[in-house]
Parts: structure tokens; C-alpha cells; sequence
């Protein structure tokens, strides 16, 4: 009886009873969900999406590859939790610089552009995201500019 009774709590919680290395208030859990969730947003999360998804965590916090893909699994269970955005943006708000929230929606556009493809649904919600952090609409449209014409340029 018992165990049933920690059975249903932890469904009520989202406690699966596994241990998590990224705590709910650590921004990269936060910047990583928000990422996974642009790149969800469409309903598909590409091959090319969800790589340069782990490229860009991987370098820009500095991860081995396992801790990567920890924060990966991690991200995007938050993100299938998380009923609104507030809780993302909120730790990123608090623990960030201005310049550090701006590179957040700089990585959001690259992922969105990943597949050559800005769906009306990832825009709105880079928006919404800008809006959230604090981040101006210029600067959020320089980023959207640099990166789109980043992803023009031939590769070479």
C-alpha cells in the first residue's frame, strides 16, 4: 500500500525517482530546455536539429560528451514537463548577464535555421522567449539577421 502511495506522489511530481544531474535552477538545464523546445516547436526535431543542438551546449558550457547528452535527456524531459516557458526563463533571467541571455536567442535562430526552415510557430516562440529574458526586439532581430545570413553563406 505503501509503495503504491510513492508510486502515485511521484507521478503527481514528475519524480520518476531518477536522479537527475542538472537541477530544476542550474541555467544550463534552463538554456538547454529552452533550445530542445525551439527545435520541437514544428513537431519534428531533425537529425541535423538535435546535433547542432549538442554542439552548441557542448561548447558553450564546456561538456564532455556524456554530460552533454546527460543535459540533452535532461533538457528535453524538462521541457515534456514544463507546462509554460516562465520556468525556464525565470532561472535564466536571475543567474544572466544581458549579453549572456542575447547569445541564448543568438542559439535558438542557429537552431532554427538548421533546416533551412523558419516555421511561424519557432518564431513566435523565440519571441516570446525574447520577451521573457528581457531581451530588446532589435536586438532580437540583429540575431535573427546575422544568423540567417550566417546560414546563407556557402560552407567553406
Amino acid at each position: 500500500m505503501l509503495n503504491a502511495l510513492r508510486s502515485f506522489l511521484a507521478e503527481l511530481t514528475g519524480d520518476d525517482g531518477e536522479h537527475r544531474q542538472f537541477s530544476p535552477d542550474d541555467h544550463r538545464l534552463a538554456s538547454a530546455a529552452l533550445l530542445f523546445h525551439v527545435i520541437a516547436i514544428d513537431g519534428t526535431v531533425a537529425e541535423s536539429e538535435r546535433q547542432r543542438l549538442h554542439d552548441l551546449l557542448q561548447e558553450r558550457y564546456g561538456l564532455d560528451e556524456a554530460a552533454t547528452a546527460t543535459l540533452i535527456h535532461e533538457a528535453e524531459l524538462a521541457d515534456q514537463e514544463a507546462v509554460d516557458l516562465f520556468r525556464f526563463t525565470h532561472v535564466l533571467k536571475e543567474r544572466l548577464n544581458e549579453k549572456d541571455r542575447e547569445a541564448i536567442i543568438g542559439m535558438m535562430w542557429d537552431l532554427v535555421f538548421q533546416d533551412g526552415t523558419l516555421h511561424e510557430f519557432e518564431d513566435n516562440t523565440i519571441w516570446r522567449v525574447a520577451e521573457l529574458l528581457g531581451v530588446s526586439s532589435e536586438a532580437r532581430l540583429r540575431l535573427k539577421r546575422a544568423v540567417r545570413e550566417q546560414a546563407a553563406r556557402p560552407a567553406g
